[in-house]
């Protein structure tokens, strides 16, 4: 079923991003399975990941629908991002990184160097995304101020923009590898800089770091419409009238 789950998650997500998939179209399960060749189970457990990657959102009544999004909206969320958590790690250094926030993030920096190490020589990025999100909460949580972490909760309900999102195949090739190991080599490098109360520096490697997860993702948004990946897909009805005007259609547009 894994395997199931990892193809279908790759085809819906590329068909999103594409634009194949408009927002405010409609997932509907039975429609999907049978088009995909899977049972309803792994389809469900597909549409889940797409939600934690902010694709997707859960409607009220039951199901999903494809969230609004452009690539200049994400980053520009992302940027924001980068300027709030780099206030946060500022605070963290200066106020001295507790012994509790201390071993979380240690051992998030460690877990994210196991999978780069991993023997098969293969890093599983759903799992490294776990670690990321991880790494990010503790190092906001650690910062004390409830009202930046309120700001940042909010900044991250764009669509694709939170560092829970991931716009790469399961196993990412290695380009994709390269990105990943940056990622984590900027995630120790704050944290040093924390434990020796840095908080400027502190504060510049995570607006760098917000930076490059920027940039990542805008290229990979636009290789992915670039190939036209996922044609049109008939199994998906629009929301009423009301609904889809929160969700136009030149949301998904190409930035210029």
């Amino acid at each position: 079923m894994a395997t199931q789950i990892i193809k279908v998650v790759d085809e819906l997500r590329e068909a999103i991003i594409s634009g194949a998939l408009q927002p405010g179209e409609r997932i509907i399960e039975l429609q999907f399975s049978a088009k995909l060749g899977v049972s309803r189970t792994p389809l469900r457990l597909a549409l889940a990941e797409l939600e934690r990657e902010g694709l997707l959102e859960r409607r009220s009544s039951r199901g999903f629908r494809v969230r609004a999004f452009s690539a200049n909206e994400i980053a520009d969320a992302i940027e924001v991002r980068g300027a709030l958590e780099g206030m946060a790690a500022r605070l963290v250094a200066e106020r001295g990184l507790d012994s509790e926030s201390d071993a979380l993030m240690k051992a998030s920096v460690e877990k994210g160097w196991a999978l780069m190490k991993h023997p098969s020589g293969k890093i599983d990025a759903f799992a490294w995304r776990t670690v990321n999100a991880e790494f990010h909460a503790v190092l906001v949580a650690a910062c004390g101020n409830r009202a930046l972490e309120a700001a940042i909760a909010a900044n991250n309900n764009v669509a694709f923009s939170g560092p829970g999102a991931l716009a790469l195949q399961h196993y990412p090739d290695d380009s994709d590898l390269a990105l990943l190991r940056r990622a984590q080599e900027d995630h120790e490098a704050v944290y040093l800089a924390l434990k020796m109360r840095q908080g400027g520096r502190a504060e510049g490697l995570m607006k760098e770091h917000a930076w490059r997860s920027s940039a990542n993702r805008r290229m990979k948004m636009a290789a992915i419409r670039a190939a036209g990946a996922g044609a049109a897909t008939p199994a998906t009805t629009r929301e009423s009238a009301d609904e889809s005007q929160a969700c136009p259609r030149e949301c998904m547009q190409d930035p210029s």
